[in-house]
């Protein structure tokens, strides 16, 4: 019997199983994809501090490894109808930077490596279609025929997670309306913008929509908020995007479109981050769902990995169950403040962000406070809940 499966070989699903590899532990890998399968877009950019921390902890060198490939910078900038409202600067510090910024394409190569030289074995085309738990084990079936039994799996197969499935594991939760549209585009060589995280509420440029753009290495993040009445096909696709973008960056990027997507707020939590045996731990978007604002996600889902690793190694899977549902029910409560200063609809919200607007230049204040609302309260958060960029 194999001591540990790890299903899905997303970031959070690598990390799991080099946490088990750290802890001395054999681990069998089933991914759905094949293994030269190619995954598209930036998805989720942010790596945190203590998230890095954390796979260090893995596999000592590999924080150092994704820095030095990922950006930082030091400048956030938020402006309001076209007028900057916020705007500072952190000279660069010494030691580890409080995160960095690449593609999660890029996340995942340097953690695959990682797992690579850890001895984790990898099973690629392998596709989980059921999951058996019993007091002593799990029975995984896959859709090629082949079975795998283990002592404990650990479920990193991401929001439409066939193992939460199979254990009739429900979400609690809810969808937003609207969407958002998400767009990355590559620098231009030797004339690319300002190293520097800028977000717009109600930007001038396309029709007082709000925008942020985030850099990453090789290029750029664009979300466009879109409104309630909007329709996809007008902002979500490539040759809307081309119509668009000029307003937001300038002109020279339509061309530069690496890839464009489309979605809308979720806020979900499991009611149970394991099966009854205690022998199937749940974690990433297997286990949780937040707007991508605050880069809670992966950050999160990662510390589900490293606390499953630690639980499985030590026995205290409920221990586990507890104090990861509860880091996700505040990064979700979190996120909910977040969506209702983004997409707010009491009338006081809208009213409290334009007078903030009109008093940050004589009350700093009032620009931090439009600066860091959009992102949800972190302080008291429980340890590596997940943070805001």
């Amino acid at each position: 019997m194999t001591p540990v499966v790890v299903v899905g070989a997303g970031p959070v699903g690598l990390s799991a199983a080099l946490a088990l590899r750290a802890r001395g532990l054999p681990v069998v890998l089933l991914e759905a994809d094949p293994k030269d399968r190619e995954r598209p877009g930036s998805r989720a950019l942010f790596v945190h501090r203590e998230t890095l921390a954390l796979l260090d902890g893995m596999l000592p060198g590999l924080a150092d490894e994704i820095t030095s490939y990922g950006r930082t910078w030091g400048t956030r900038r938020t402006l309001y109808r076209g007028r900057e409202v916020y705007s500072r600067t952190h000279p660069p510090r010494p030691g580890r930077p409080p995160f960095t910024s690449l593609r999660q394409v890029d996340t995942e190569r340097f953690l695959r490596a990682a797992c690579e030289r850890a001895g984790v074995e990898f099973v690629w085309d392998a596709r989980v279609l059921g999951v058996r738990t019993t007091a002593t084990g799990v029975r995984l079936s896959c859709a090629d025929g082949r079975e795998w039994s283990c002592a404990y799996a650990v479920a990193a197969d991401g929001a439409r997670s066939v193992v939460r499935g199979s254990l009739d594991v429900a979400m609690e939760g809810e969808r937003g309306e609207g969407f958002h549209v998400v767009v990355d585009v590559a620098d231009v060589p030797g004339a690319g913008l300002p190293l520097e995280r800028v977000f717009h509420y109600e930007h001038p440029g396309v029709g007082g929509r709000s925008v942020m753009r985030v850099p990453f290495t090789g290029g750029f993040q664009v979300d466009l908020q879109c409104r309630d009445d909007d329709l996809e096909e007008e902002f979500g696709t490539e040759e809307a995007v081309r119509r668009w973008l000029p307003g937001v960056v300038g002109e020279g990027y339509g061309e530069r479109i690496l890839w464009v997507s489309t979605y809308r707020f979720l806020r979900k939590v499991a009611v149970s981050f394991t099966d009854p045996h205690r022998r199937v731990l749940l974690v990433g978007e297997a286990a949780h769902l937040f707007p991508p604002f605050g880069a809670r996600g992966m950050n999160s889902g990662i510390a589900d990995a490293a606390a499953a690793a630690e639980a499985i190694a030590g026995g205290s899977v409920e221990e586990f169950a507890d104090v990861r549902r509860a880091a996700a029910l505040f990064n979700s409560a979190a996120a909910g403040a977040a969506l209702d200063h983004l997409r707010p609809r009491r009338r006081i919200v809208r009213v409290g962000q334009r007078a903030a607007a009109a008093l940050a230049p004589v009350l700093p204040w009032c620009g931090s406070w439009l600066e860091h609302a959009p992102y949800g309260p972190r302080h008291g958060a429980p340890v590596n809940a997940g943070g805001k960029y």
